[in-house]
């Protein structure tokens, strides 16, 4: 289909001149709204406004500027001699493509302390309708909801015309486009309206909408037999951009994520080494060279072949320290030049670029039958030791706080049954995972060894006897910190004290399942 006339409108200008241009290049005569027909204007295109084409002039703070018959007559018209003939008998004319991305709600709503009022300007009407009847109509008009799209429009115009593939393909992603903004209002106002009712009792809306797009389809998921991709919120990009090494796999993309915000929970300069959804070494320090030295000397028998993470641009010594290293993965905010050309001497190394992304407070998990949703562990009072009791006759000594202050870190991101053994804000020896929470407690010993003496352990969950403190004690465990809770807390504080221990209780669980 060849392209006449063009319709753009805008909230994104990303990349809009040069498309305009190029389309101006090829014959396509332009018609944009507001800002979209001053920038282009400015940019010395030939543009008509959409007041001239309606005869009506933007009204209500620009609410209403595009739904008229003049638009969407010109855009639902079928391409038939009936159609042609009606638009000609009312002195309107055809549309042929469509150019329009949405009022930035997700992003709006996203940032903090962002009033009702506000978020409901930032939902686009117009907009939307556009959308929807080019798509709805995509044997005739192109719809282009994506400045990525741009290039490729652009080339097919040059050449002739849109064929029937890249139209409908195009039309797909308008209607995913708009059913992702619909949900994200839609669950946007049922938050609201929950949290105005619920006296505190549950902030969780009665309903969620997801619309997810296919980033990247997998080889296959956890195993062979099993197909997986990844997919992320529609109408958003990609949580991290590849940079070097193969692709990444459905396991890859697990152990990224324990990494990743694993190290983000963190303020010092951090280094996050992950081997099957786990941390095997964890560690802060001054900086990220010296993190990373002490999160490997963890345990670097596990360390092989894991997946790292940092929280602060990734320079050349620490790229120098993490090359004797076999690794599948590093992930980083940024990276020096000279790092960056280090780590991409190493062929299949994945290295990922962190990109900002909505942050979504909710996690959903499938099970039989349908999802459970929670809220994303993210507490902070119970981080602080201010907040502590302790619970024993001795008193931890600022060293040890600090270093249980990091342990208790630690432990939200460790598979439950969890046990973290830390010292000098480094993880020693974690035990996760295991049936019987003393078997954790032996497990995380076992990866320590003599570094356990006088070292802190923290546990996610509160100690149902004494036996996992006595397991903790003959390592050569120091001071625990632990939620507290059991019916048997006395027993437990007792031979705590009987053993000259530190113990302090959280109040506070964290169990990752």
């Amino acid at each position: 289909m060849s392209i006449p006339r063009a319709l753009l409108s805008v909230s994104d200008k990303a990349g809009l001149v040069d498309f305009a241009r190029r389309l101006h290049d090829a014959g396509v005569q332009l018609i944009a709204s507001g800002g979209t027909a001053r920038q282009l204007a400015a940019a010395e295109l030939p543009v008509a406004a959409v007041e001239d084409l309606t005869g009506f002039p933007e009204i209500l703070d620009g609410r209403v500027k595009t739904l008229h018959p003049a638009v969407h007559g010109g855009i639902l018209a079928r391409r038939t001699s009936e159609h042609l003939d009606e638009l000609a008998a009312h002195n309107l004319a055809p549309i042929d493509l469509v150019v329009v991305n949405l009022y930035p709600f997700q992003q709006t709503v996203a940032r903090p302390n962002v009033t009702l009022a506000v978020a409901v300007e930032q939902i686009d009407i117009g907009g939307v309708a556009l959308l929807r009847a080019a798509a709805k109509n995509h044997e005739s008009v192109t719809v282009i909801c994506d400045p990525a799209d741009y290039d490729a429009v652009a080339a097919a115009v040059a050449n002739g015309g849109v064929d029937d593939a890249l139209r409908m393909q195009l039309a797909l992603k308008a209607f995913q486009h708009t059913a992702a903004y619909d949900s994200a209002i839609s669950s946007y106002l049922a938050a609201q309206i929950t949290g105005e009712s619920a006296d505190d009792e549950s902030t969780l809306p009665q309903q969620i909408n997801l619309s997810l797009t296919q980033f990247q389809l997998n080889r296959y998921g956890e195993n062979p037999h099993q197909q997986g991709g990844l997919y992320a919120y529609s109408g958003e990009g990609a949580a991290f951009e590849q940079l070097h090494g193969k692709e990444m796999s459905y396991n890859n993309w697990l152990d990224l994520d324990g990494s990743w915000s694993s190290a983000q929970d963190f303020s010092q300069p951090t280094v996050s080494i992950i081997k099957h959804g786990n941390p095997c070494g964890l560690a802060s320090a001054t900086t990220l060279e010296a993190a990373y030295e002490k999160a490997l000397a963890s345990d670097p028998v596990s360390a092989f072949g894991s997946v790292i993470s940092v929280n602060r641009p990734l320079d050349a010594a620490t790229a120098k320290s993490m090359s004797g290293l076999f690794v599948e993965i590093i992930a980083a905010p940024a990276y020096d030049e000279e790092a960056l050309a280090l780590l991409r001497k190493k062929k299949n190394l994945r290295i990922l670029l962190a990109r900002p992304v909505v942050d979504h407070p909710l996690s959903v998990r499938s099970i039989y039958g349908g999802v459970l949703v929670q809220e994303v562990d993210r507490s902070q009072a119970d981080m602080d030791p201010l907040t502590w009791r302790v619970a024993s006759q001795r008193q931890p000594t600022p060293a040890q706080l600090a270093d249980l202050a990091f342990a208790w870190r630690v432990a939200r991101h460790v598979k439950s049954n969890a046990i973290v053994y830390v010292q000098d804000e480094a993880t020693i020896g974690v035990g996760a995972g295991q049936m019987s929470r003393v078997d954790s407690v032996m497990v995380a010993g076992h990866k320590a060894g003599e570094r356990a003496q006088g070292a802190v352990m923290a546990s996610d969950a509160f100690f149902p006897f004494a036996d996992g403190i006595e397991a903790a004690a003959a390592h050569g465990i120091a001071a625990v910190v632990q939620p507290g809770g059991s019916l048997r807390d006395d027993e437990v504080i007792a031979a705590v004290d009987k053993m000259g221990l530190v113990m302090v209780f959280t109040g506070t669980r964290h169990f990752r399942h």
